[in-house]
């Protein structure tokens, strides 16, 4: 599904230059679930917004699904963010005004879809995330669990390819921390492809992948031995401790 070869991103401020990411190269596979690890200024942010098609490579080429996504225009971009992938970011980035239904359905107003196609298709992605007893609430009205959970029927609801998330529990309890990623582990299991940001080994623990990112290299890149096993001859990552 997603092809990166021989990715930087280079940032020009003033005199200094900042390389971001240094010849990044990965495969994320159909229904892979990847964590992308690493501190402050290791570069994951940087990738997550080249993974998310939110920026482009200074060089190196980026094909989703089969089409070089590095070489297209910013419009280009628009469209395939919102067919493709799915953002949950750690906000939330809910429109206070708007009911728990209207913001899940509002990447299908941008897709053009009529009214009873966009309630019907916000109501099952409410569905999958078990808010159908909230769609009428706005999120003042919603726990921070709750909220989420909107969020991630919000980038449900276009059935896209990726679901990227970002540090998608940094403002919850441990509690509701654990809810949020139970809803992953569902989706991961109903076939869709996730990728989630955070620099919390707990979370990164749920994820199959774990790919470790410091100073813009790809520091390790392993198989979770906590989920897949050993044993698995069909794993060509290494197995961490291996």
């Amino acid at each position: 599904m997603i092809v990166l070869e021989d990715i930087s991103k280079v940032y020009r401020m003033g005199d200094e230059i900042i390389n971001a990411l240094r010849s990044i190269s990965m495969t994320i596979d159909v229904n892979e679930y990847v964590a992308l690890m690493g501190p402050s200024g290791s570069g994951k942010s940087t990738l997550m917004n080249i993974l998310g098609c939110l920026d482009s490579p200074t060089s190196g080429t980026y094909v989703l699904n089969g089409i070089d996504v590095s070489i297209m225009s910013d419009g280009e971009l628009a469209e395939v963010r919102n067919k493709q992938i799915g953002f949950v970011f750690q906000t939330f980035n809910l429109l206070p005004r708007l009911s728990a239904l209207e913001n899940v359905a509002l990447p299908l107003v941008y897709a053009g879809l009529n009214n009873t196609t966009r309630q019907k298709m916000a109501m099952e992605a409410l569905g999958k995330v078990g808010l159908t007893d909230r769609v009428s609430h706005k999120p003042n009205e919603l726990s921070g669990g709750q909220r989420q959970r909107v969020a991630i029927a919000r980038a449900l609801v276009n059935n896209p390819a990726i679901i990227l998330a970002d540090e998608p529990t940094g403002n919850l309890d441990t509690k509701t921390s654990v809810e949020i990623m139970g809803i992953f582990e569902k989706l991961h299991d109903a076939g869709n492809t996730i990728i989630v940001v955070t620099h919390e080994p707990d979370i990164a623990d749920h994820a199959h992948r774990i790919i470790k990112l410091r100073d813009g290299y790809v520091e390790d890149n392993y198989v979770n031995s906590k989920i897949v096993k050993v044993d698995d001859p069909d794993h060509h990552y290494k197995v961490k401790g291996i």
